[in-house]
């Protein structure tokens, strides 16, 4: 089992080499007090993103308490910090910062160099939007693509781990000039995170989205690629506009024949195997786009629907046998719960058959 990131980073090596570098541009900086205040008695049991805040209070301990002499002296450390420890030097401008835009922008334009300022910006983000994304499109034209990318990353309606920003989920206007800028940008870093932008925006706004998708498509392969992932929600929630945008028609002539699991109890652990043959009646060649949802119970006995990729591609008239496997183990990401669980194969959207099995605990 791959070991857990909580205990990868702020390790005590990790943690002194930070002491270390900030020492080198405050010599007044106590070293020995900020390992001491580092590693109390609650470190151990805390999370990622706990140990991150809790390393950025630290520091304010025992940095200058003058946020600018402070924040000069982060900015000149930053280069030599690394990791996912690096995340407390925009944490100490989100902490501390909101009462100093000018210098905290310029913080988290140097910290996102060589770390990320992605979560940092939200606050000033929610605090005055028109301001903060200001700078944010100031940073869509900056030389460094980590940069670049900030600016497309930080103003995602739903980052991950991050704050919610309900102003840009109601309205994302402010957003779209941003991605207009690196929609070609040379860097496929940053093109993949104006994807994932896209994709945020459209649980909440489709049709803002398609638009836009639809007036890229055809520029160019990278923004093709873009629009790919960007409409990856909508593919598996089999939104019928973004399915023909890729050419994924009507399934009308296509059908699933013998769908069965291998067996009718599984339990708590194992897989279960499932068949099925495409059966494609069109006159000709089709695009077709072939996926399978897992109907899981939840701890309310509500089932909770989850859809997974099969294949997508061009399929000749006639009928092609499938086997996949699905593996019932809990993972991080997701729990399972015993009683009766449902599999259905999705041709271009629509769910053309289905199947029931029990999960059990040993």
């Amino acid at each position: 089992m791959a070991e857990q990131l909580k205990n990868i980073y702020f390790t005590t090596s990790s943690m002194n080499k930070m002491a270390d570098v900030i020492h080198r541009f405050y010599p007044n900086f106590d070293k020995k007090r900020f390992i001491q205040l580092v590693f109390d008695d609650a470190f151990k049991k805390m999370e990622l993103k706990e140990k991150m805040r809790h390393t950025t209070k630290c520091l304010y301990s025992t940095l200058p308490r003058d946020y600018n002499q402070a924040v000069e002296i982060l900015m000149k450390s930053t280069p030599y910090i690394s990791g996912f420890e690096a995340m407390s030097l925009p944490d100490y401008t989100e902490l501390y910062g909101l009462d100093n835009w000018d210098l905290s922008f310029r913080a988290l334009e140097q910290f996102t160099r060589f770390s990320s300022s992605e979560f940092a910006i939200r606050p000033f983000l929610a605090k005055n939007l028109k301001k903060a994304m200001k700078f944010m499109d100031k940073c869509a034209t900056h030389e460094e693509e980590n940069v670049r990318r900030f600016a497309s990353e930080g103003c995602r309606p739903r980052l991950p781990w991050a704050m919610a920003l309900p102003e840009l989920k109601k309205d994302p206007s402010l957003i779209f000039p941003i991605l207009e800028k690196l929609k070609n940008d040379p860097s496929e870093f940053v093109r993949r995170s104006v994807a994932n932008n896209l994709n945020d925006i459209s649980k909440d706004n489709p049709n803002l989205v398609l638009d836009r998708c639809e007036k890229w498509f055809g520029d160019s392969r990278e923004t093709d690629a873009i629009v790919k992932h960007a409409c990856r929600s909508m593919l598996k929630a089999g939104n019928k506009q973004a399915l023909i945008l890729f050419g994924y028609g009507d399934p009308v002539n296509i059908s699933i024949e013998r769908l069965r699991v291998d067996k009718t109890i599984v339990m708590m652990g194992d897989e279960v195997f499932f068949n099925f043959d495409l059966v494609v009646n069109e006159k000709k060649r089709c695009k077709v786009r072939l996926e399978y949802a897992v109907y899981f119970m939840k701890a309310n006995g509500k089932p909770s629907k989850k859809v997974f990729q099969i294949s997508e591609g061009d399929y000749v008239p006639g009928k092609k046998p499938f086997t996949r496997k699905h593996l019932f183990k809990d993972m991080t990401t997701r729990k399972h719960y015993v009683g009766q669980h449902r599999i259905s194969v999705i041709v271009n959207g629509s769910e053309k058959a289905d199947t029931v099995f029990e999960l059990k605990k040993d």
